[in-house]
């Protein structure tokens, strides 16, 4: 797992600077809700997860949604204390971990306290990341009762080999049978494919594509293969048990799968993610609103261990094993361990790096000159729309999006 980032000590009692709420009213506020169980730590891995022989038995994870709960009551009073407007939820994401590892009815208790500490906007999104062994038709009934809305699925991918590199060790077969229930229950559904991994054929990659999209999700995610360091598949390559990750190899899927979503009628809103009209909803309607809340950097608070928050270029994380968060929580006191103030510099970083991944882009005046000096050389290389250029945006071309990490330091003058 990765070492928290460095910062300045959180206070105790969780209090914020001024700055932090003075434009509130300006700003969407959302909810992440880590559920940090898994049951199986998959190869690939460096979230903040532990399965529970990890834990020990001092960790209780039926009892985890009321220490959730708590946090959700103790961000309120911060927030109250701080003299923050009121603002409803724009979207509450319940992601992991696994969070239907826990009882669909604990889920349920800690959005139900979301709702009555917060409230939820009319158009809330309400998403819950699911693995589809450990989901029913029960399971999104109660959800879909309890205000959920969306679900997400993780299939990664199709291929048997495939999976057994990553370690997912999900029944291919129970995939389409999560959706159909989420379906049933009138639950929008999402699929999350990973490309790239080592041993994976463009065949194969093909496979995954296509079934995920027979299954008829609403939106989509495919996101290139990572290999981060400290995991196990990390610890493979390098011993040379499995073939490094190739670049090369990955441009070529992403290429693939956006050929293949576009024929199925998906849009491309973000670099990794597409969604397609449906269910008498757009194609707009149906992109993820909590992670556009995360790309255009509005507010967000972030409830369980490990999980980070962000308030107008105030950020802060909480403590990331489960134990020592659970004491902090039942003592009344902030689980926070460190926090942030944005510089601005820090801040037009994340504006461009964040920006140009979406599908409107970045205005052109709210660059640097340096960075509106290297657009015209964008457009020559073909990476950034000339037409979209002239009324004033950089929006990346089909190209482009393969190239969106150079795109960025050239804007920024790296």
């Amino acid at each position: 797992m990765p070492a928290q980032p460095e910062g300045d000590p959180a206070p105790a009692d969780g209090s914020l600077p001024p700055s932090a709420v003075a434009r509130a009213h300006e700003r969407t506020l959302s909810l992440y809700v880590h559920v940090p169980f898994c049951a199986v730590r998959c190869g690939y891995c460096d979230f903040n997860t532990y399965t529970m022989s990890q834990l020990g038995p001092d960790v209780s994870r039926e009892d985890y949604h009321h220490d959730a709960a708590a946090e959700v009551r103790f961000g309120r009073a911060v927030l109250d204390a701080a003299g923050a407007p009121p603002r409803p939820l724009h979207s509450v994401f319940f992601g992991g971990g696994t969070p239907t590892l826990l009882p669909a009815e604990n889920l349920a208790a800690v959005l139900r306290q979301a709702r009555e500490s917060f409230g939820l906007a009319p158009d809330a999104e309400i998403t819950v990341e699911a693995n589809p062994d450990s989901v029913t038709d029960r399971t999104f009934e109660v959800l879909a009762e309890a205000g959920v809305n969306r679900v997400s699925f993780g299939m990664q991918s199709a291929v048997p080999h495939v999976l057994t590199v990553l370690e997912r060790t999900h029944t291919p077969a129970n995939v389409p049978l999560a959706v159909a229930g989420a379906r049933k229950a009138g639950l929008s559904a999402s699929v999350d494919l990973i490309y790239g991994t080592p041993g994976e054929s463009l065949p194969d990659w093909r496979r995954s594509v296509e079934t995920a999209l027979d299954l008829g999700p609403d939106h989509l995610s495919a996101y290139s293969l990572i290999i981060e360091d400290g995991t196990k598949l990390a610890a493979q390559i390098r011993r040379g048990e499995v073939p490094e990750v190739d670049p090369d190899d990955q441009a070529e899927k992403y290429i693939l799968a956006d050929g293949l979503l576009r024929e199925a009628g998906f849009d491309w809103y973000e670099v990794s993610n597409w969604s397609r009209a449906g269910e008498g909803r757009s194609a707009e309607q149906n992109r993820s609103a909590h992670n556009i809340a995360y790309w255009r950097n509005q507010d967000w608070w972030g409830i369980g261990p490990g999980a980070h928050s962000h308030m107008d270029g105030v950020r802060w994380w909480n403590i990331k094993h489960p134990l020592p968060y659970t004491n902090k929580i039942r003592e009344g006191l902030s689980p926070a361990v460190g926090r942030e103030s944005l510089d601005r510099d820090t801040q037009y970083l994340e504006h461009v790096m964040l920006g140009i991944r979406v599908r409107e882009g970045l205005e052109t005046s709210s660059l640097r000159p340096e960075g509106r000096t290297a657009v015209a050389g964008l457009i020559a290389d073909g990476w950034v729309d000339g037409h979209a250029a002239v009324g004033g945006h950089v929006i990346l071309t089909d190209q482009g999006r393969l190239m969106a990490d150079a795109v960025t330091r050239r804007l920024l003058n790296w």
